[in-house]
């Protein structure tokens, strides 16, 4: 029995991005026989509502098996019951003929359709302000979510040609249960669909990335998916320089922002060829020391454009004394700024949480992202004044 593999492969779920063997990849566009191809172990890729997943396809049987799933509490049931049948050592398949396992197949499906019925992922094109579509995906509870009165949170990063992470985590629940929309912005200067997508967004087109950005805020509330005055953004690295030039350009767009390790002061940064990165951002940013190119990045610096006197966000930034790519006086320069320019009033809203111990990605471990996650949601939940209606009930 010929196989189309290039054509026929796609027709399975979740197959595109699934990882096949370097002799299989090898002949992607040819007819194959069935009984040619060995069976092989792989991860499906993950989707915004449903973990991770390794399948045990027969090819032969176009039938498929779950041999394991992330166990999410509350959420689904105790996965991976396949494992028990499948035979490693012996490369064999379950008979998918067999009614028992029949029905648990079915049940396995019916445990990815249980995310979709609770949680909800929608992608938009967001037309920009030059007309561009921009993909935006937009997560929300189907119970706790209420048109026109969620509050939201607005994630992007924009930079390196890098695709924004929006696979499944179990952490946004805590907001998503909540009533929070999580979204994402897939700004240009990010990865998009060809490398055109990264090059419209860096160097001289990098205000493309910021109006994307603001674009995308304002779709959510224009479209009742978050309330106008409950919407929150989040940024990382080069994210956050992001994020801060938005807020910079709309401070009453956002009640409050997270910047994690946050690129701000890159003027300054850029003119310092002695820094690890410097020399290898000029291609991403541009040379401040070639005048153009100088101006270009003072109209949109974070740390350069901070409006005197106006009322400021609430903002948590954190930084890490030994990072290597973003200095740790970056952040502490631009928390400095906001308090001495912005409105005396909101400026003690603007928080600098530094990591004495961590580096660029922090010290890592479970226990330490989800205290660190924790204290990003609570930090959240006040700045959105969630905390004081708690205590008034």
């Amino acid at each position: 029995m010929p196989l189309q593999i290039g054509k026929d492969l796609m027709l399975l779920p979740f197959w595109k991005g699934a990882r096949m063997p370097a002799e299989m990849r090898a002949h992607l566009h040819q007819q194959m026989e069935i009984g040619d191809l060995n069976p092989w172990f792989f991860p499906l890729p993950s989707d915004s509502l449903m973990p991770d997943v390794i399948i045990d396809y027969d090819m032969r049987k176009l039938v498929f098996s779950i041999v394991q799933q992330e166990d999410v509490l509350g959420v689904s049931c105790n996965s991976g019951s396949f494992s028990q049948t499948h035979d490693l050592s012996a490369n064999k398949l379950p008979d998918a003929q067999n009614d028992e396992n029949k029905h648990a197949q079915i049940t396995e499906v019916q445990r990815w359709k249980d995310f979709s019925d609770a949680y909800c992922c929608e992608r938009k094109e967001v037309i920009s302000h030059d007309g561009v579509e921009v993909p935006l995906t937009i997560l929300y509870s189907r119970e706790a979510w209420k048109k026109g009165q969620s509050p939201g949170l607005l994630q992007g990063y924009g930079a390196y040609g890098e695709v924004l992470d929006k696979n499944w985590c179990s952490d946004r629940l805590s907001l998503l249960d909540r009533g929070w929309v999580v979204a994402f912005a897939d700004v240009r200067g990010g990865g998009g669909p060809d490398s055109s997508w990264h090059k419209c967004g860096s160097g001289l087109n990098k205000l493309n990335s910021i109006y994307d950005f603001i674009c995308c805020g304002k779709y959510l509330v224009n479209e009742g998916y978050v309330h106008e005055d409950q919407i929150g953004a989040i940024g990382s690295s080069a994210g956050g320089l992001l994020v801060g030039a938005a807020i910079n350009m709309y401070p009453d767009m956002f009640r409050a922002a997270i910047l994690k390790v946050p690129f701000l002061d890159i003027c300054n940064t850029l003119l310092d060829p002695n820094l690890p990165l410097t020399i290898l951002d000029y291609e991403e940013f541009g040379n401040p020391q070639e005048q153009s190119q100088l101006e270009y990045i003072l109209s949109y610096s974070p740390y350069d454009n901070i409006p005197q006197g106006s009322c400021h966000p609430s903002v948590l930034v954190t930084a890490s004394f030994h990072d290597s790519r973003v200095g740790v006086w970056e952040a502490a320069k631009w928390v400095a700024k906001i308090r001495d320019s912005t409105c005396s009033s909101c400026s003690g809203g603007v928080i600098l949480k530094t990591d004495m111990k961590g580096g660029h990605f922090g010290e890592g471990g479970r226990r330490g992202q989800c205290e660190e996650t924790a204290y990003e949601y609570a930090f959240l939940m006040k700045a959105m004044g969630f905390l004081n209606e708690q205590r008034k009930r």
